[in-house]
Parts: C-alpha cells; sequence; structure tokens
C-alpha cells in the first residue's frame, strides 16, 4: 500500500466512527470539519505509521494494548459529544459504540480484512461498557474528568482483561431444525 492508502485508512479509522455519530444526530458541522485540526491528526499518525510500519511485529504488543485505551476513550467522547447534543441515553450509548467502533470497521472494509466484531474477541462489549458507564456518571452529575476516566478505566478493564485471560461472550451455535 502505497502512503496515500495509509493515509485514507488512517483517516477513515480516525474520524469515520465520530462522523457517523455526527450525521445520525444532525450535528453540523461535522467535528473535524468544524475542527480540522482532528483531521490532521490522523493523517500526520498515518505518515508515522507508514514510515514505522516495518517495526509493527517488533511492537505488536505496545499496539495491542494502545488499542483498548483509544477504544475506551473514543467510545466516552463519543458518548459525551451524543449526549450533551441531547441524545436520550440509550442513544447516546449506542453513539459511544459508533464512535468507538465504526471507523475500524469502515477501514476493515476498504482494506478488505475481516473486522474484530466478528471474532470471539470481547470488543464492542468494552465500548459499551465505557459508553453506559458514562452515561451513569454523567446523570450523577460528577465532574467530567470523574465521568472520562472512570468510563475509560471500565473499557479498558474489560478489553484488557480479555486480552489477558481470552475472555469471550457466549457465541450462537446452529441447532437443527426441530431442535
Amino acid at each position: 500500500m502505497d502512503v496515500v492508502g495509509f493515509i485514507l485508512l488512517g483517516t477513515v479509522t480516525g474520524i469515520g466512527g465520530g462522523t457517523l455519530r455526527d450525521i445520525l444526530l444532525e450535528i453540523h458541522p461535522v467535528l473535524w470539519i468544524e475542527q480540522p485540526e482532528y483531521l490532521a491528526v490522523c493523517i500526520l499518525v498515518s505518515l508515522i505509521v507508514f514510515a514505522t510500519a516495518h517495526l509493527v511485529h517488533s511492537r505488536m504488543r505496545l499496539i495491542l494494548w494502545a488499542d483498548p485505551i483509544g477504544l475506551a476513550l473514543f467510545s466516552a467522547v463519543g458518548t459525551e459529544r451524543a449526549i450533551t447534543s441531547g441524545a436520550p441515553a440509550l442513544v447516546a450509548v449506542v453513539m459511544g459504540i459508533i464512535r468507538a467502533c465504526f471507523g475500524g470497521i469502515i477501514r476493515d472494509l476498504l482494506g478488505q480484512e475481516r473486522s474484530i466484531i466478528f471474532s470471539y474477541e470481547i470488543y464492542v462489549t468494552a465500548a459499551m461498557s465505557a459508553a453506559a458507564t458514562f452515561v451513569a456518571l454523567y446523570s450523577l452529575g460528577l465532574l467530567r474528568e470523574v465521568v472520562i476516566s472512570a468510563s475509560v478505566l471500565v473499557g479498558v478493564a474489560l478489553r484488557g482483561g480479555a486480552l489477558l485471560w481470552g475472555w469471550s461472550l457466549p457465541r450462537y451455535h446452529p441447532r437443527p431444525p426441530g431442535a
């Protein structure tokens, strides 16, 4: 993949979920259009990854642990943007999940990769837990920093536990007709 491909996939990953959230909530302008620094960060990180991609395998453990932090943080701030725009609690949780997960889903579709959400791993559940924690603590009127920190901690703990101990949710197993 060339550098433009890296930038495209990196940018879609970074702002795709938030773009979808803002469109669904009819928040205009979309965050990265209103604040192009988000777009600039995506491009910069994509360029850094392009230049250092050959080092990835030796740093896979670091990347594996950076992802839960990003997942939980994106879920918490996505939920915050939804709830402060007036979305009901359940909708805000769903928007937090969309913010955290859908950029990666779009990236995987474009890159023709199987998305992690279809694997055995706890991923969306960790984003949902972070979002639900945000809504619960926000409704108590706690300080923003406390709410976001606790939400991120819950999301990272659940995703981290899944990585460390192989946690997964029960899977559906097809049954023969009439069983």
